[in-house]
């Protein structure tokens, strides 16, 4: 979680993730007074290594935020202390206000916060439809429930569970290949995330296991398999970036499948009368929750209406 370095050049959008990341400080903090203590997150700082050609200083001041924390330029000895597999001839920019996320972790423990707080939950295949009296629907399996309100936000699945007449949601899966790896007797609990000036990355969790990906694949549909060609991609990257990890084994494959929207532009507001969809966010930074909730109060409050394919767009978002 370190949007500050993102090279996004639409401000609205540098500006969602900001807000994502300004977040979760302090839902952390409310979660850890309710006794909710297992949330996956560590603020373990992000090195930013230089790539051939770069100039360090350069990636330095693209940072300019008070919470990032302090932001340093490193040589390649110092890097390789924070995160030893590292190469030792790139410098590295040292952001001390970036957070690694174990988002299965992050969801169990949010699921069980809402349950507490009364929410209920059901689980299986959902879809959502207009009722003829204006009134919104949500089928799980064979349960059904009738709402003033809905807020859709089921990442690449959106389109799916949105069933309202209309144009679809235009969003898409897009599949991301990520390889977890084994450092054998290696302390990486406080390793700090990698991010190369690529489009991949590397995070660190407590148990000799570091994350590397991920592919961004467009036009994969639902596809869960693993290729040859995804896997190599993943792990030349890492390697080139990292030699010491050449000699790690490979714990586990994943597949996940990002939300896309058609215009890489989060989709993030009303589209209808009591409809607010959460969703487009793509390979981005973390999204803003309270962006969301004030987007789920309109649905409560406005009778404005907007076409299915027409949401607020992220360029609409309020600080």
């Amino acid at each position: 979680m370190c949007p500050w370095l993102s090279r996004v050049r639409d401000p609205a959008r540098h500006r969602l993730a900001s807000e994502g990341a300004r977040h979760y400080p302090g839902l952390i903090a409310r979660l850890n007074d309710e006794g909710f203590t297992d949330t996956g997150y560590a603020r373990t700082g992000a090195l930013a290594p230089a790539g051939p050609g770069d100039e360090v200083r350069e990636i330095a001041e693209r940072v300019g935020a008070p919470e990032a924390g302090d932001v340093t330029v490193l040589d390649p000895g110092e890097a390789r202390r924070l995160f030893p597999p590292l190469r030792g001839d790139r410098p590295a920019v040292h952001i001390t206000g970036a957070a690694r996320v174990d988002g299965r972790r992050l969801r169990d423990t949010l699921l069980a916060a809402a349950e507490r707080h009364g929410a209920g939950r059901r689980s299986g295949s959902a879809h959502v439809t207009l009722a003829g009296d204006g009134h919104w629907t949500v089928r799980v399996q064979d349960d059904l429930t009738e709402a003033d309100a809905v807020v859709v936000a089921a990442g690449a699945w959106s389109a799916r569970v949105l069933t309202s007449p209309g144009a679809p949601l235009p969003v898409v899966p897009q599949r991301g290949q990520i390889v977890h790896l084994r450092l054998s007797g290696a302390d990486t609990a406080g390793w700090p995330i990698v991010l190369p000036q690529s489009d991949h990355y590397m995070l660190a969790f407590e148990d000799s296991r570091i994350v590397v990906g991920a592919t961004r694949e467009t036009g994969s549909g639902f596809d869960h398999r693993v290729t040859a060609g995804g896997l190599r991609e993943v792990l030349d990257e890492a390697v080139s970036v990292a030699p010491g990890l050449a000699d790690a084994t490979v714990a586990d494959v994943r597949v996940g499948f990002r939300p896309a929207s058609l215009d890489e532009r989060p989709l993030l507001g009303l589209v209808a009368p009591g409809l607010v969809v959460a969703t487009g966010f793509g390979p981005s930074r973390p999204t803003s929750p309270s962006a969301v909730r004030r987007r789920s109060t309109w649905a409560r409050t406005t009778r404005r209406a907007r076409s299915p394919a027409e949401p607020q767009r992220s360029n609409t978002t309020s600080r």
